[in-house]
């Protein structure tokens, strides 16, 4: 299948946004399900398991989507599908440091922000960085490919929506800088603590600024699976250490190889490429 080149970028972009506006609004995605500290023990990501991610929409109710939703995440970001915006708005973001706690969550390792670590806009809307999170190996993928390591940053607007920007890292030569930053304190994850102060951390280490991203609408990977996700994924493949990916896995109390939840069904959702170069600059 060729890939769709998008003519009228002002028209198109001005659909999705009608769209968005709809699908969030009827899945009235909440702040705090993206905020939520699921017990660890209430799921699990190991094959056959009767906790594990085929049987996540039947442990609760309330996590029903996971097994009947139809705009699931992760999906495959394939070339061949997506719709390109070659001429489009910056994406904006202004971070800035802010005292902040990385928690060990059982099935993964989290930085949460307390107080206002600054935002992101998107289609005018903004949204508000509340924590960071990383899964290997990646969940989504590009063309069928998966990756050593995929972070993702959460973001809340006023109005309780939720966007999260994607990145993806592959085992290489350079570490991760970011992740650099809090070894030590992960280390303390492993057996002494649960939750540890991290002190002021600046968002802006994560390095996610690149100027292709994919677009899509989807939901949280992990229950209760809530929809009306805008995930905002950048192209670029960026490094992380071996050690650093098995850090991460080595911290986790579940015990399992791996922390990704399966691709899900793309249906016929749409996936948007966007070229542009960002414009991020911290407050003052």
């Amino acid at each position: 299948m060729k890939v769709q080149r998008v003519v009228n970028t002002h028209t198109i972009t001005t659909l999705l946004l009608v769209v968005l506006m709809i699908l969030l609004d009827s899945e009235s995605t909440r702040a705090q399900e993206a905020e939520e500290i699921v017990d660890e023990r209430e799921f699990d990501y190991i094959a056959g398991s009767e906790k594990g991610p085929r049987h996540w929409g039947d442990l609760r109710k309330e996590w029903a989507a996971c097994k009947h939703g139809n705009m699931q995440s992760p999906i495959d970001l394939s070339c061949a599908r997506v719709k390109i915006i070659p001429r489009c708005p910056h994406l904006e973001a202004y971070y800035e440091s802010c005292n902040a706690t990385i928690i060990n969550r059982g099935h993964d390792i989290a930085v949460y922000w307390k107080g206002d670590a600054g935002s992101i806009y998107i289609n005018g809307t903004e949204f508000f960085l509340k924590q960071c999170h990383w899964h290997s190996p990646s969940e989504h993928s590009i063309n069928g490919r998966k990756y050593d390591l995929e972070m993702h940053m959460v973001h809340v607007s006023p109005e309780n929506k939720i966007l999260v920007v994607g990145a993806f890292y592959k085992i290489g030569h350079r570490p991760d800088r970011f992740l650099s930053q809090l070894e030590k304190d992960i280390k303390h994850l492993v057996d002494e603590e649960v939750e540890r102060e991290i002190g002021e951390t600046n968002p802006y280490g994560i390095q996610t600024r690149g100027n292709i991203y994919y677009r899509y609408i989807g939901s949280l990977t992990t229950p209760p699976c809530t929809e009306g996700v805008i995930w905002n994924i950048d192209r670029k493949i960026r490094t992380v250490s071996a050690a650093q990916v098995r850090l991460l896995r080595d911290a986790v109390h579940d015990h399992a190889e791996r922390n990704a939840r399966p691709r899900q069904r793309r249906y016929n959702r749409d996936i948007l490429y966007f070229r542009f170069k960002s414009r991020a600059k911290p407050k003052h």
